[in-house]
């Protein structure tokens, strides 16, 4: 259980359904609003802050034209209320040659 208030890393769910489909509505959201094609390939880490709702704090891989990048997007969320909404995207910096091979 998240502390009131404190940011926490999401434990053992980072890469589950609800956190996949968060990311991938942050991606969505800054194409639209920065006219960008993006393309959502994988959650790479989450953090959570509980307010009036939660504030994650995901960070993510997306590909950028013919580059995998890394990029942290701020997504606050209010379940009951239907609510969701992108505060923040932020490019960190290239993905690792890892995660860019193809298999």
């Amino acid at each position: 259980m998240a502390t009131v208030g404190g940011v926490s890393q999401v434990a053992g769910n980072a890469n589950s359904l609800e956190m996949e489909n968060l990311a991938r509505f942050a991606v969505d959201e800054h194409n639209k609003k920065e006219n960008a094609m993006l393309e959502f390939n994988k959650v790479v880490n989450v953090k959570q802050q509980v307010v009036a709702g939660t504030i994650y704090y995901i960070t993510l891989e997306a590909m950028d034209g013919d580059k995998m990048k890394i990029y942290e997007a701020k997504v606050w969320e209010k379940p009951w209320m239907n609510f969701k909404e992108l505060q923040d995207f932020k490019f960190i910096g290239d993905a690792p040659a890892a995660c860019t091979a193809t298999a």
